[in-house]
């Protein structure tokens, strides 16, 4: 991995890459079937790097808060592996889907057991272990509270309306979590577990505060202000490792092919980015591709990486 004080010049490089794709006219598409997101601006665009040493680099719309929907899910991990470790290997997979993130097909052949914990299957549990001992109220503030604490940053909320609105509409999701439940792997009611999952994806956060709370994954666990472990280096190592295998749904391996860097998207257009030992990145542009995935994102982070060298198989 390229050393911090050998890079080219890292503010030019954003710069650069947000010129183009404020040039670009095929944008993707918004996702309306959750119809909060259906109203986002497609010509949005931020970036924002955060370095290791400290640097906080931005281009774009990149402080405008957006819906982090399926981004938090790496939060929520990190939270249920400090609830229970590796026991939550026992109800979620670590292999890749294959499939589109809603789908039924594969717990119906695999009892119920979600293939990873990033497709919507397996963040529905992740929440249910969340919730043991809660009210749903308190998980979710417990999430929130997390999220904050990475971001150092008290002022980042859950945007209700788009969890409404994902809740109107949810009725797949409703589905895999009374499948789940009728194979013994939720231990909660579905709707429960549910109202935990609509409410974390729907928090909102900006470009600069979602690559600040990505911090510690790019520094072996540890938050690079303050020196305080988050995590141990080796679960963030695992983190990151199921970043790259499932952090895109069906599209994962393209990305890694693309990329080569961990990353987790999500459908209200935001993707986290982790070079580890380097950096945190963040970008942000509502329209999807084919795999439900930011299309413009997906380019930035590959042009980017191409500049900087930041490729995780890079000698």
């Amino acid at each position: 991995m390229v050393e911090i004080d050998t890079m080219p010049e890292l503010e030019q490089a954003l710069a650069e890459v947000a010129a183009e794709m404020a040039e670009r006219t095929d944008r993707g598409s918004v996702a309306t079937y959750i119809p909060q997101l259906g109203k986002v601006d497609p010509g949005k665009f931020g970036i924002a790097a955060v370095t290791n040493d400290g640097r906080v680099i931005l281009a774009g719309d990149a402080d405008q808060p957006f819906s982090i929907q399926s981004v938090s899910k790496v939060f929520t991990l990190t939270l249920a592996l400090g609830k229970i470790g590796d026991a939550l290997w026992h109800r979620v997979g670590r292999e890749p889907s294959g499939n589109p993130f809603n789908s039924i097909v594969q717990l119906e052949h695999e009892n119920g057991i979600p293939r990873n914990p990033f497709i919507n299957a397996g963040a529905i549990v992740i929440s249910d272990v969340l919730l043991a001992g809660h009210q749903p109220r308190e998980a979710i503030g417990e999430i929130l509270r997390f999220v904050q604490f990475l971001a150092d940053d008290d002022t980042i909320v859950i945007d209700r309306e788009v969890a409404a609105s994902e809740r109107a509409t949810g009725h797949r999701n409703f589905a895999l979590a009374n499948y789940m439940k009728s194979f013994g792997n939720l231990h909660h009611e579905p709707e429960l577990a549910l109202g935990v999952y609509f409410h974390h994806c729907a928090i909102g956060m900006s470009c600069r505060q979602l690559a600040i709370a990505g911090r510690f994954l790019a520094n072996g666990g540890r938050n690079p202000t303050t020196g305080h472990s988050v995590v141990s280096t080796e679960r963030a190592r695992r983190i990151g490792a199921l970043m790259l295998t499932c952090g895109h749904y069906d599209g994962s391996g393209d990305f890694a092919f693309r990329v080569g860097i961990p990353g987790k998207s999500g459908v209200g257009g935001g993707i986290l980015g982790i070079v580890p030992g380097v950096a945190s990145l963040a970008v942000w542009s509502p329209g999807l591709n084919e795999n439900g995935n930011s299309k413009l994102g997906s380019i930035a982070l590959e042009k980017l990486a191409r500049m900087m060298n930041w490729s995780i198989f890079a000698p």
